[in-house]
C-alpha cells in the first residue's frame, strides 16, 4: 500500500466519530471544577461528573488520549463497550476524530479520571441516526482516562541548513548520527511522521496513531519524496522534508486530503532498520 492509499484510509478510519473541534478552556476553571461528584453543566450543554479523581497529567488540546468507555442511551440500554472489547480508544483532543462532546468533555480530566458524560445530540450525532443511537438522542457515557501523551508538534528547525537535492528535495537535518546505519534500497523500515500542507494543516501523523510507518524503502511503495529522503538518513536521524509535489501526488493530490500540485512538509524520524 501505498503511502497516498494509507493517508485515505486512515483519515476515513478517523472520521468513524465526527466532529468540529472545540476546544477552548482555562487552566483556572478546570481546577476549580475537579470536584468529585459535582455535576457540572457547560456553556455548550454538556454536562459531566467526575466519579473517581486520577492523580496523573491534566489532558489538553492536541493531546492523544486513551480511553475506556461505555456508552448508553437514556432509557440506560448501552450501544457500545470498549471494555466489552478489552480494546482500548485512542483519539487526538481536539482533533475532530470524535463527537464534539467528547473533544469537549476529555479537555476537563486527567489521566486516571473516571467520569460520566451527559452529551446533548447536538454535540453528539445530531438528526443523523448512527446504528444502534436514535436519531436527536442524549448520549451518555462512562469514560476512564488510562493515558496521554503529546501529539504531533512541528519540528523548530529555526537557523538549521537546508540542503537541497538535484530532483528538488529539500531537506533540514535537527540531529546527525552518522555512526547509526543508513538503509539501502529494499530495506524495511520504521518511521514516524506528521504532514503538513504549506498552510501549516496537519493532515496525516504516525505520532497521533502511536505507529509508525513501515515499508520497503527505495522501491515505489511511498512517494518518490519520501523514497529519496529516508536513503539519506541514519538510524535516529530527526528531518524536516520539504517535497515538491513532483516528488509527491503531483496535479492528482491525494482525495480530498491533499490539494493538487501541493508542496508538502513532512517531520520524519528514521526509528529502525528491521
Amino acid at each position: 500500500m501505498n503511502l497516498s492509499h494509507k493517508i485515505t484510509l486512515l483519515f476515513s478510519a478517523a472520521f468513524v466519530f465526527s466532529s468540529c473541534s472545540l476546544l477552548s478552556k482555562r487552566s483556572s476553571d478546570k481546577e476549580s471544577s475537579r470536584k468529585l461528584n459535582l455535576s457540572i453543566v457547560t456553556n455548550s450543554g454538556l454536562s459531566y461528573v467526575i466519579t473517581e479523581l486520577g492523580a496523573g497529567e491534566a489532558v489538553d488540546s492536541n493531546d492523544v488520549v486513551t480511553v475506556h468507555y461505555t456508552g448508553y442511551l437514556t432509557d440506560s440500554s448501552k450501544f457500545d463497550s470498549s471494555k466489552d472489547r478489552d480494546q482500548p480508544f485512542s483519539f487526538k483532543v481536539g482533533g475532530g476524530q470524535v463527537i464534539q462532546g467528547w473533544d469537549e468533555g476529555l479537555s476537563y480530566l486527567n489521566v486516571g479520571d473516571k467520569a460520566t458524560l451527559t452529551i446533548p445530540a447536538k454535540l453528539g450525532y445530531g438528526e443523523r441516526a448512527q446504528a444502534a443511537i436514535p436519531a436527536n438522542s442524549t448520549l451518555i457515557f462512562d469514560i476512564e482516562v488510562l493515558s496521554r501523551k503529546a501529539g504531533a508538534k512541528p519540528f523548530d528547525v529555526s537557523g538549521l541548513d537546508t540542503i537541497t537535492t538535484a530532483s528538488g528535495l529539500k531537506m533540514i537535518k535537527l540531529n546527525s548520527n552518522d555512526e547509526n546505519p543508513s538503509p539501502k534500497e529494499g530495506d524495511l523500515v520504521s518511521v514516524d511522521y506528521s504532514g503538513y500542507l504549506l498552510d501549516g494543516k496537519l493532515f496525516d501523523s504516525s505520532i497521533d496513531r502511536g505507529e509508525p510507518i513501515k515499508f520497503p524503502v527505495g522501491t515505489g511503495r511511498v512517494i518518490k519524496g519520501w523514497d529519496e529522503a529516508i536513503l539519506l538518513l541514519h538510524v535516529g536521524d530527526k528531518a524536516r522534508l520539504i517535497i515538491p509535489s513532483e516528488l509527491a501526488y503531483g496535479k492528482s493530490g491525494a482525495g480530498n486530503v491533499i490539494p493538487p500540485n501541493a508542496t508538502l512538509i513532512f517531520d520524519v524520524t528514521l526509528i529502525k532498520i528491521n
